[in-house]
């Protein structure tokens, strides 16, 4: 079997206000790199076989930071790249929220595809497959995938038998680590959206003012901040 831990990318100015979807060239803000360097370090005992990513920066740019000392390559993965909002893509939650395509996002997920986009139920099938032919390739050993929050959701909802309706009950924290057994015997779910630290969890009760909740993470040590080289890129 192979130990697969799904991560989600740290922060960017966007997260938890706007839909990025497939948009390009949204990089992580400032507390996103230093949520990274953190995350990076809670990882650093792990021994890491390799590294795989959506190829949105704000994954590439997360995952380069637990790469690089490791001298490892990012792996860029489409197949676990955000879901294609189609035309609800850059657009507000304020706005969203308001439409009654949200409510039956709400209601039954499974069900919707996104105008001009995708289906949920294909981006569970696509980055289900994915992950699968990750630990196909890497068996008896740990690879990271850096990906989105509704992608980790969708796969993990897969893996433990969850009706794909069910999916939104998951919570996936920026930076968090959800830890996954695959291979000949039935998958087994080690951990899910660990961050290290309960604040996160106390954040979704009382989160701080004027910070959104999906942005919630643990605080990053105050010393390190320092630019991390650019990830080596190679494709899936």
């Amino acid at each position: 079997m192979a130990l697969i831990l799904l991560i989600r990318h740290t922060v960017t100015e966007a997260t938890g206000h706007r839909l990025s979807g497939t948009t390009p060239g949204i990089h992580l803000s400032e507390r996103g790199r230093e949520q990274a360097t953190h995350l990076a370090e809670r990882l650093r005992g792990v021994p890491l076989a390799a590294v795989y990513a959506s190829p949105l920066e704000r994954c590439v740019e997360t995952a380069g930071k637990i790469a690089a000392a490791r001298g490892l390559d990012v792996v860029a993965t489409p197949e676990v790249q955000e879901v294609d909002y189609g035309r609800w893509t850059g657009r507000s939650m304020r706005q969203v929220v308001r439409t009654r395509l949200w409510r039956q996002l709400q209601d039954s997920p499974g069900s919707i595809t996104f105008p001009g986009g995708e289906s949920l139920v294909d981006v569970q099938r696509r980055s289900v497959r994915a992950v699968e032919g990750v630990a196909a390739r890497h068996p008896k050993r740990v690879v990271a995938v850096v990906t989105h929050a509704d992608v980790i959701r969708l796969v993990l909802a897969h893996f433990a038998g969850i009706h794909i309706d069910l999916y939104q009950r998951l919570i996936v924290s920026p930076g968090s680590i959800t830890a996954v057994l695959l291979g000949d015997r039935i998958p087994r779910i080690l951990r899910v959206n660990d961050t290290g630290a309960i604040a996160d969890v106390i954040s979704r009760l009382h989160p701080p003012a004027g910070r959104p909740t999906a942005a919630a993470a643990p605080p990053p040590p105050a010393t390190d901040r320092a630019a991390a080289p650019a990830p080596r890129m190679k494709t899936c």
